[in-house]
């Protein structure tokens, strides 16, 4: 298991200086300010963890950026989703994969929301689909973790200040670490 953390880490700490998606800050930065702001909340390990690692379907994708400005969408949140399954139960998984749709749900569920987008996420909307149906809606509301998902689509919006400072990669690895298949099952036994 210490291998999938030492790539995670590397990940955030190597791959991601570039700017993200159009936004003001780096691709670390963005990743540090929403896991803080889950921190600050007193979410649980595994929303911090998904919150950290929402956007790791970026690292995974060399051409993510340039497919961005080519007008493609290369679902990133399913990228993320198939590549943490390996090591982490649906409570982080799924936040990550539903964090794309959870915009979606927003922009059809709060008139006040398509306004406080910024222009990075307005395009990327119209790529990912525009605003929920009803019937998507619905849909979206009965995965386990939608509101989870809610939870992290907010501190995804609000984590593009170049400005806010945060603590290191290192200080978030420990929820990582926490939130891991072989820990949780560890404290499973343990608890019998």
């Amino acid at each position: 298991m210490t291998e999938i953390l030492d790539q995670i880490e590397q990940m955030l700490v190597e791959n991601g200086q570039d700017l993200y998606g159009g936004e003001a800050v780096t691709q670390t930065e963005h990743a540090l300010q929403c896991a803080f702001l889950a921190e600050q909340t007193n979410a649980n390990a595994a929303l911090i963890t998904a919150s950290l690692l929402h956007d790791i379907g970026h690292f995974l994708e060399p051409e993510f950026e340039l497919s961005l400005e080519k007008g493609q969408d290369m679902q990133h949140e399913q990228l993320g989703e198939k590549f943490l399954e390996k090591w982490f139960e649906e409570e982080v998984t799924e936040p990550v994969k539903l964090h794309v749709a959870a915009k979606r749900y927003l922009c059809a569920t709060n008139e006040n929301y398509f306004e406080k987008l910024s222009p990075a996420s307005v395009l990327s909307l119209k790529l990912q689909g525009g605003p929920m149906s009803d019937e998507e809606i619905a849909g979206f509301e009965q995965f386990k973790f939608y509101k989870q998902a809610l939870r992290l689509r907010v501190w995804d919006d609000l984590a593009k200040d170049p400005q806010f400072k945060t603590p290191p990669v290192t200080h978030f690895m420990q929820y990582v670490h926490q939130s891991l298949i072989e820990n949780n099952e560890i404290s499973d036994r343990n608890s019998i």
